[in-house]
């Protein structure tokens, strides 16, 4: 079951962390104090997630490969709440690039 779960809780995680990076952004016309308080309420849960699940996935994943998990689905996660949310236009050679770093995650994890 663990070996599912892991993956599944880093991709919530990185959610969590790209809309406290970028969240806020939607909302500028908000004070930077507000844009802080949004994104310390969304870090500290994300980090308790993630410390979990790395603790947990040791021993089912190397460190190196819960690692390269966390950093794709971060760059990814940042992709998906900058289109979705923020409106941003990705362009094909940019899904290109999350392709091929979805590619390399199957090759550092198999």
């Amino acid at each position: 079951m663990a070996v599912y779960l892991v993956p599944v809780m880093l991709f919530i995680s990185s959610i969590l962390m790209a809309f406290a990076w970028l969240g806020h952004i939607k909302y500028k016309h908000k004070s930077f104090f507000v844009a802080l308080l949004f994104s310390w309420l969304l870090v500290l849960p994300e980090y308790i997630l993630n410390v979990f699940a790395i603790r947990w996935g040791v021993g089912i994943y190397n460190p190196s490969e819960m690692a390269a998990m966390n950093l794709c689905t971060g760059v990814v996660c940042i992709a998906l709440v900058s289109k979705k949310f923020l409106g941003e236009k990705l362009s094909s050679r940019k899904v290109f690039g999350f392709v091929l770093m979805g590619i390399s995650i199957v090759l550092v994890v198999l």
